[in-house]
Parts: C-alpha cells; structure tokens; sequence
C-alpha cells in the first residue's frame, strides 16, 4: 500500500510521517515515534489502554486512523506534564498506589485530564461514569480512586497531590 505524507502534532511537537492510509495512531505513537506509554489491549476500542487526547477529548487510538489526526494536538502519557513536572494525577497516582502492573494507567490517566479538562470538580458519580471505558484486570480500583480525589483535591489547590 502507498504510504501518505501526514504531519501530526503530538506532545506539543509536529511530526512529517509517511504512514499507511490504514495506519493506526497507536501504531504510529508506538512504533514510528517511540511513544509507549498507551498500551495495545484489545483492538476494538473496549478496555482503554490505548487512551489519548486529541484535542483535549480522550480517544481510543486503537481504532483511529492516524491520517484523520492532522492539524489536531494529540497528547500522550508522556506528553503530560505541569511546569516540567509530573501531573497531579501523576504524582496522585504514584503516592497512592494506584498502579498495579501498569499496563492501564496510562489509559486512567488521559481519561481523567480529559475529565478535569471539561469539569475540574467531578462528583464520585461523574468520575466512575468516565472511567467506565477504561478497564483494569489486576485491582479492585479503590487505590485508582483514591488517587483521583487526591489528583482533584490537588488541582483545586494548584499544587501537586498530596498523600
């Protein structure tokens, strides 16, 4: 297949790729530009792993074509920082536990800066209702939970989350 030129604008960067038309994004983060931190875990856009923010709204790259991205700002995991510092739903996650194994907090994460993005005082009912495409196969999620209050606690106050 003829591979396209595209020029995507990921983590604050413009990136010229010649990509595939059927290129997927997660392929392109993952495999063209090294940006592993959204994670491959089903294909069909049900377990959240492969989160990003495209435009601020948090999209499944698994199933988006990469070329639709254009003149779009796409942010990854990596991409997530305040001041050169980690995030606090960074810090939140870190100082409370709410990572297992990993392989889905990337996914958790994007999907909550693009919650606080859109309303930064989330009720417990509106964070479980936006988190409820992201999926978790190695906790009980009440350490992932507590680190978000701690991430919303710590955004209102302008400071990174405290334990």
């Amino acid at each position: 297949m003829k591979k396209e030129l595209v020029e995507l604008k990921i983590n604050g960067r413009t990136h010229e790729l010649a990509i595939e038309p059927s290129a997927l994004l997660l392929d392109v983060l993952r495999q063209d530009l090294g940006l592993t931190g959204s994670k491959r875990g089903c294909d069909e856009s049900s377990c959240g792993a492969c989160t990003v923010l495209v435009d601020g709204v948090a999209m499944m790259s698994c199933t988006l074509l990469a070329a639709t991205c254009q003149e779009q700002e796409i942010t990854t995991v990596e991409g997530v920082t305040e001041h050169g510092s980690l995030a606090a739903i960074q810090k939140a996650y870190g100082d409370w536990g709410g990572a297992q194994c990993g392989f889905c907090t990337p996914g958790f994460m994007m999907t909550v800066k693009s919650l606080l993005a859109e309303n930064p005082d989330p009720s417990e009912a509106e964070v479980r209702s936006a988190l409820s495409s992201n999926l978790c196969r190695c906790t009980g999620y009440s350490q992932m939970y507590e680190a978000i209050r701690a991430a919303i606690a710590a955004e209102r106050q302008g400071a990174p989350s405290p334990q």
